[in-house]
């Protein structure tokens, strides 16, 4: 396959408003899957599956990074990440913590072979087309790592959405605090990465679910439509401001040590 160049990275700059808006991914995500699964299996299978390769297509094809193209990508691999993390408890009935460990042997082994083949896992590194398949790829299976996860601690131990946050909400602080306390970047940003996934699907299950489920029974449809309006307005800003654009952050006076580790992420 081609290896085409880049002349910078196709990723946005890692800083707070990334991590708010992939928050916000994951809870669309999450709600806008059980939203269209319950009212419509072959509108969800055309939409989850039709815009997830259209989506990456359209991403693949470019040679520069965009906000737009590049979160939309990001929200159809949320909306496709649940379905195939779903889809072997539904349809074979194994248990989500089984899942679970399925997912993260695949996450590994990519992560693995992406290493060996082009020395870096680094998202700044994503300046050919060969590594941003691998970048893709692995995102893709956070998402269905971190909702089995989700729906593991949930209902397989019983946790629950309001206990999930908690669980999920302090363990997505352990990588930040490991990286500040000089542990390498690039393994600290893909496990809080991962993370992301059952923090945000716990919140958003947490809000959509009814009182007798454990939530406050917003309903998936609404739950979906205030996260994309959030997301809508969050993308529509590093759009105009260009505040998300490769380098903009590391000048700023965080920490001596933060622009070289975040160089290296």
């Amino acid at each position: 396959m081609s290896n085409r160049a880049f002349v910078s990275p196709k990723v946005p700059e890692v800083f707070l408003v990334f991590w708010a808006i992939k928050l916000l991914t994951t809870g669309i995500g999450e709600t806008s899957a059980d939203f269209m699964g319950s009212h419509s299996i072959p509108v969800a299978g055309i939409v989850g599956v039709g815009g997830f390769f259209a989506a990456l297509t359209w991403q693949l094809r470019a040679d520069t990074y965009h906000p737009v193209r590049y979160w939309v990508t990001v929200l159809m691999v949320a909306v496709f990440g649940t379905m195939i993390a779903d889809g072997p408890h539904v349809a074979l009935g194994s248990p989500y913590w089984v899942d679970s460990i399925i997912y993260f042997v695949l996450l590994c082994g990519l992560l693995t072979w992406w290493y060996r083949s082009e020395g870096t896992l680094s998202v700044h590194s994503i300046t050919t087309a060969r590594r941003e398949r691998f970048y893709w790829g692995t995102v893709l299976l956070t998402f269905g790592l971190g909702t089995a996860l989700g729906d593991a601690a949930a209902i397989d131990a019983g946790l629950g959405f309001d206990w999930s946050i908690v669980l999920f909400g302090a363990l997505i602080v352990i990588p930040f605090a490991l990286w500040r306390l000089g542990l390498p970047a690039v393994g600290c940003f893909w496990a809080s990465y991962a993370l992301t996934r059952p923090l945000g699907a716990s919140v958003a299950d947490y809000l959509a679910a009814k009182p007798s489920g454990g939530g406050l029974g917003w309903g998936t449809g609404p739950v979906t439509a205030i996260g994309l309006v959030l997301f809508a307005a969050l993308v529509a800003y590093v759009a105009v401001t260009g505040s998300d654009a490769e380098g903009t952050h590391h000048a700023e006076p965080l920490g001596s040590d933060v622009p070289d580790a975040v160089r290296s992420v």
